[in-house]
């Protein structure tokens, strides 16, 4: 089967952060700059200031069966009594960039359904937003012979997503279910850029193992457009009936996106879509004055809504 043909991307802004933590270089001051007075300093009689805590929120750092060490954000509502069956929980990748959008989404709607839920931000410990093991544990191997956008971080590791995928769906998820009222069958996960490459391998390759699957942004054109073939794969296997049921999918791009192609995006959820009489529901949910950088934060009760209001 032919697959479609995808726009590359700047490489670097698909990528665990390289860019975002490299140093910068400092401008030279102006001749303005460097005459005017230097700002005022807090009187020794100032009230003392200290980080902002969001609330309702909690942070702990555990490692996966293999050694690998994550940090853990989660936002959970902290009164009243859980819904029946236990709270729904939606796993949010890049947890330091986008955790904060998702908890304050859920914490100021708490009195409504998409409230009555569990965040949990799966990052890295650091303070930097991105992290360079993200291109390891959302992505597959690189693939021999390198494709050209690919060369410049074949020092990199990568193709650790099996194993975060057992993490996630394992030992994570079990250590939520012990510290909170959780239900099992309805965990989410939403994944932006490199994350929404891992979301629809988390599909193609687990197809029950959330109930609802948001995928924002995703770098399908990463490492010779190899995520297209696994789609090829699924789809021969839920038209055979080999399948059954699967998570229900929420494509989500932004229309001014630089970095990507916001018409793959259109594509993806146009073939997929095509699958619905075999049970996979698809949703293309698309911003049409966002890039790649905002769409999470635009999407975030967009897929509260999507990861926790039954139909």
């Amino acid at each position: 089967m032919r697959l479609p043909t995808l726009y590359p991307s700047a490489c670097a802004a698909l990528l665990a952060g390289l860019l975002a933590t490299a140093p910068q270089a400092r401008a030279q001051p102006t001749a303005q700059e460097s005459t005017a007075p230097a700002a005022a300093t807090p009187s020794s009689t100032a009230t003392p200031a200290s980080p902002y805590v969001m609330p309702a929120t909690q942070v702990w750092d555990m490692a996966s069966d293999n050694g690998e060490v994550y940090r853990i954000f989660v936002s959970a509502p902290d009164k009243g009594e859980p819904p029946k069956g236990g709270y729904p929980v939606l796993y949010v990748l890049d947890g330091n960039a986008y955790f904060g959008s998702f908890a304050q989404a859920r914490w100021v709607q708490d009195y409504l359904p998409v409230g009555k839920a569990i965040i949990v931000g799966v990052g890295y410990p650091g303070d930097k937003p991105w992290d360079v093991r993200r291109m390891a544990d959302y992505t597959a191997q690189l693939r021999e012979p390198l494709s050209p956008e690919v060369r410049a971080f074949a020092k990199y590791k990568s193709g650790a997503r099996a194993p975060f995928l057992d993490f996630l769906t394992g030992k994570l998820r079990g250590e939520i279910a012990q510290r909170y009222p959780v239900n099992l069958e309805r965990q989410s996960l939403f994944g932006h850029s490199f994350g929404g490459l891992f979301a629809l391998y988390a599909l193609y390759e687990r197809p029950q193992a959330f109930e609802a699957i948001v995928a924002a942004s995703p770098s399908m054109e990463w490492n010779g457009q190899h995520i297209l073939e696994e789609e090829c794969v699924f789809r021969d296997k839920v038209q055979a009936g080999k399948v059954g049921a699967t998570s229900r999918l929420m494509v989500v791009v932004g229309d001014r996106d630089a970095d990507g192609d916001p018409e793959s995006a259109r594509m993806l959820a146009e073939r997929l879509e095509a699958l619905s009489g075999w049970g996979l529901r698809v949703r293309l949910q698309r911003y049409p004055n966002e890039v790649h950088a905002s769409v999470p934060a635009q999407a975030a009760n967009d897929t509260l809504r999507f990861a926790f209001t039954l139909r």
